[in-house]
């Protein structure tokens, strides 16, 4: 795609200065090139705007004072996400519904629907308008796909799951595969069988290689907007509130709750029926074992308030080895206290 500054400005509904260039591409105030749009969201990269070859900066006003071509924005970082949406080259080549793919008799695909090559659609699922199914997804029976939705290579969403419109499953996502129920039998583990299902809502993304579990009895639930990066696992009968991030590797206990606005860092591990309020942060690799009230700043195994966590680690962490060789030296003059006390009472 190619754009002026002018009318790309016009696209952003922002002001722009200095000369009428034309843009091509999106690339950082180190890499970009001549014909290229680049930012600047973080101050501390300023004196990069010296030496970029970009032919224009998306940025502040404060920083635009001095540019030949520059597009003033308030929020630089949303701005840029714009941005590179409209230079975005979707993935896919196809359009129409593939004969090489299995389509039940008595499923009902909208006209507009994608379906590539070797994807599945069971019996019964709805496929909505202007969704996107690449090779290799299985859509199981009864399953409802929303609008506009994408279902990259190789995800799976198994019957009787409703997606909302939006919705995008990155290569290998899986929705509603069984929950982890065992009952412990004298013959073994016997598999409890999870006859629930799982609600996703409208504009919701989960990763490569994630997995939400259907519930046992009742539903498991992504809310509207929250986003889950690659290597997640949601266990059954979990309840994800509106506009979360759920970072990489993240797990989460069966029955457990998270409330709307709330972030869960790398790593981060919550147990079973553990209920997170809303607008919460947890640092990454926190180990999450009792319920987190509204607004609270979490971090450290088991996690604690975040300004706690910086004192125990950033504080006291450091002391210990010196901290442990003086105990040693006390519990030492100690035992020699108690050798003399012994030798005098004889």
């Amino acid at each position: 795609m190619r754009i002026t500054v002018s009318e790309l400005a016009e696209k952003l509904g922002l002001p722009c200065k200095g000369g009428e260039v034309e843009l091509s591409g999106v690339n950082t105030l180190e890499k970009a090139t001549p014909g290229q749009l680049s930012f600047l969201v973080n101050p501390k990269y300023s004196h990069l705007l010296e030496t970029t070859q970009a032919s224009c900066i998306l940025t502040q006003e404060k920083h635009a004072q001095d540019l030949p071509c520059a597009i003033i924005s308030d929020n630089v970082y949303m701005d840029l996400a714009k941005v590179v949406h409209l230079f975005d080259n979707p993935q896919g080549c196809l359009e129409g519904q593939s004969e090489l793919a299995y389509i039940h008799p008595d499923a009902k695909i909208d006209e507009s629907a994608v379906i590539y090559p070797f994807a599945f659609i069971g019996e019964g699922a709805k496929v909505g308008a202007g969704v996107k199914i690449f090779s290799g997804v299985y859509v199981g029976e009864n399953t409802v796909v929303g609008d506009d939705c994408i279902l990259y290579p190789n995800a799976v969403v198994m019957g009787g799951i409703s997606l909302g419109d939006g919705v995008i499953l990155q290569p290998g996502a899986v929705v509603g595969s069984d929950g982890y129920g065992y009952a412990q039998t004298p013959a073994g583990h016997m598999k409890i069988p999870q006859i629930g299902t799982v609600q996703v809502g409208d504009m919701v993304e989960i990763g490569a290689n994630s997995a939400v579990d259907r519930a046992a009895l009742d539903v498991t639930t992504l809310g509207r907007g929250s986003k889950i990066d690659n290597l997640v696992q949601i266990g059954h009968n979990v309840e994800v509130g509106e506009n979360c991030l759920l970072v990489g590797q993240v797990g989460i206990g069966g029955s457990s709750k998270v409330g709307d606005n709330t972030i869960l860092a790398g790593q981060v591990g919550v147990a079973d029926n553990v209920s997170i309020g809303k607008d919460v942060v947890i640092g990454a690799q926190a180990g999450v074992g009792s319920s987190v009230p509204d607004g609270a700043k979490m971090s450290g195994s088991p996690a604690m308030p975040y300004n706690v966590f910086l004192k125990s680690m950033g504080v006291c962490a450091p002391k210990l080895p010196e901290l442990f060789k003086r105990v040693k030296k006390l519990e030492k003059q100690l035992a020699d206290l108690e050798k003399n006390g012994d030798s005098s009472d004889d």
